[in-house]
C-alpha cells in the first residue's frame, strides 16, 4: 500500500509518496518549485504514515501480505499525474522481490508516464494526453473509494468471488 504526500494547501498535488517497507519517493523538482521545506515534508509524511498504517490494518486485517517473491506483479493506479504514488508502489513491490513489475493506468501525464520506466519493467498507459490537468478530469465519477468498498472487494477476492 502507498499514500500520496500532498502539497501544503493543494492536497491532491503529489509532491511525493510513501509506501510499505519504508519506501519514500519525492518529486524534488516540484518541491523546489513550490519552495517546500524539509520539515514540512516530514510533517506531511508523518500524517500519511499514520493513515497508511490505519489502512493496512483495516484492509489486510489478520491476513499476511501477499508473497510477491519471484512473481509477475501489475501495479494499477487510477491515473498518473506526477507519478509519485505509482513509483512508490512500484518500488515497494520490487523491494518485496517481484520478478517483473508492470505499471498500468488508464491515463497519465506524458512526462510522468515516461518516468515510470525507472521503476517498472513495463509500462501500460492507455492515454497520455498532451493537455493533462488532473486525473479526475478523465472520469465521469471520481468519488473516493470507501474503506467498506475496499474491504468488500478484498473479501470477495479472498473467497474467489471475483
Amino acid at each position: 500500500m502507498v499514500r500520496k504526500l500532498g502539497a501544503p494547501g493543494q492536497p491532491e498535488l503529489a509532491i511525493g509518496a510513501i509506501g510499505e517497507g519504508g519506501v519514500r519517493v519525492l518529486n524534488m523538482g516540484l518541491i523546489r518549485g513550490l519552495m517546500i521545506a524539509a520539515r514540512d515534508i516530514d510533517r506531511i509524511a508523518a500524517v500519511e504514515e499514520k493513515e497508511l498504517e490505519r489502512r493496512v490494518s483495516a484492509y489486510r486485517g489478520s491476513h499476511e501480505p501477499l508473497v510477491l517473491q519471484d512473481k509477475k506483479v501489475i501495479v494499477v493506479d487510477d491515473g498518473v499525474a506526477t507519478g509519485a504514488t505509482m513509483r512508490a508502489g512500484l518500488q515497494a513491490v520490487k523491494a518485496s522481490g517481484a520478478a517483473k513489475v508492470i505499471a498500468a493506468s488508464p491515463v497519465g501525464a506524458p512526462d510522468s508516464v515516461a518516468s515510470l520506466v525507472e521503476d517498472a519493467d513495463e509500462v501500460v498507459v492507455l492515454q497520455t494526453p498532451a493537455c493533462f490537468g488532473a486525473v479526475g478530469e478523465w472520469y465521469e465519477d471520481f468519488r473516493p473509494t470507501t474503506d467498506e468498498d475496499v474491504q468488500r472487494i478484498l473479501a470477495g477476492s479472498r473467497e474467489g468471488q471475483l
